[in-house]
C-alpha cells in the first residue's frame, strides 16, 4: 500500500492570509445598520501598529449609500490590495465620501503611552475630525471612547465597505509618507519595508542605530529593553507579501451579529 504524503504544515500568518482571502467584502454590515436606522456610518482602520518607525496613521471614512459598486471594483483590506489597485481606489474614495478623515500618532507618543493606546487616540481624533457627525462607528476590532453608537467588527476591513475604506486611505496615505521620510532616511530602507521589521529594517539598526522618529520602545531599536507591546502582536496578524504590515488588538473575537450594539 502505498504512504499517503503528510499535508505540509502552515504557518499562523500563511494560514490567516489564506482565510481573508475567502472573506467577502460588502456593504451588508452598513445595511443592517441602515435598517435599523443609522445613516451616517464611518469606518474606522488603522495601518502602522506593528512597525518599528514612524506613526501609526488611522483614518474615518463615511461613505454614501449607494455605495456597492466599490465592491465590484475591488475594494477590500488594503494589506490585500497592489499598490496601484489601492492608489486608484483612493482617488475613488476621496471623490465620492461623504467625509474622511486621517490622523497621525507620532513614534515619541506611542513610546510614551503604547501602541494600543496610540493607536485608540488616532482613531478618535480621526473620527472626531470628520466634518460630518457620523451617527455609527464601524470599527475593525476595537471601541473608541466616543460617545456615537459603534459596532466592533473583527476582520471589518475584509467585511465592510466602510472599514476597507478606512484602511485604503490610511495606507496610502501612510506609505506615501515613509517613501516621502525615506528620502531623508535613505540607509534604512523605508520606502520598500514602510517601516517594518523586516531583516533589511533590522541590519540597518544595528548598522547605524535608530533615528529619533524610530519606535525606540519597541525591541529592534533597543535591543536590551523588552517591549511587550510589540510582541503582543496576536493571530489577527497576518504578513503582507508587499511590506510586512502587522496588525495588533486585545479584543476577543466576536461575530457581526455579537458586535452590533
Amino acid at each position: 500500500m502505498a504512504r499517503r504524503t503528510p499535508p505540509k504544515s502552515v504557518n499562523p500568518a500563511t494560514a490567516k492570509q489564506r482565510m481573508l482571502k475567502q472573506l467577502i467584502c460588502s456593504d451588508a454590515p452598513e445595511q443592517a445598520l441602515r435598517h435599523r436606522g443609522f445613516r451616517l456610518i464611518a469606518g474606522i482602520d488603522e495601518v502602522g501598529r506593528g512597525a518599528l518607525f514612524g506613526p501609526v496613521v488611522a483614518a474615518a471614512v463615511i461613505l454614501p449609500e449607494d455605495c456597492a459598486h466599490l465592491a465590484p471594483a475591488g475594494l477590500k483590506d488594503s494589506k490585500q490590495m497592489p499598490r496601484e489597485d489601492r492608489e486608484s481606489m483612493d482617488v475613488e474614495i476621496r471623490t465620492i465620501a461623504l467625509a474622511f478623515a486621517i490622523a497621525e500618532v507620532d513614534a515619541a507618543t506611542i513610546d510614551r503611552i503604547n501602541i494600543y493606546q496610540a493607536t485608540r487616540v488616532a482613531m478618535l481624533t480621526a473620527v472626531q475630525s470628520l466634518t460630518l457627525a457620523p451617527d455609527h462607528l464601524l470599527i475593525d476590532a476595537m471601541r473608541l471612547d466616543h460617545p456615537c453608537a459603534q459596532t466592533r467588527l473583527i476582520y471589518g476591513d475584509s467585511l465592510s465597505l466602510s472599514i476597507a475604506a478606512a484602511s485604503v486611505i490610511a495606507k496610502v496615505h501612510r506609505d506615501a509618507l515613509m517613501r516621502t521620510l525615506d528620502l531623508e532616511h535613505p540607509q534604512y530602507g523605508l520606502a520598500s519595508h514602510k517601516g517594518y521589521a523586516t531583516p533589511e529594517h533590522r541590519r540597518a539598526l544595528l548598522a547605524h542605530g535608530p533615528t529619533p522618529l524610530h519606535r525606540l520602545s519597541f525591541a529592534p531599536c533597543t535591543p536590551t529593553t523588552p517591549q511587550p507591546a510589540l510582541f503582543d502582536i496576536f493571530l489577527d496578524d497576518i504578513l503582507d507579501p508587499e511590506d510586512l504590515e502587522a496588525c495588533v488588538s486585545n479584543e476577543p473575537a466576536e461575530t457581526f451579529q455579537e458586535c452590533v450594539d
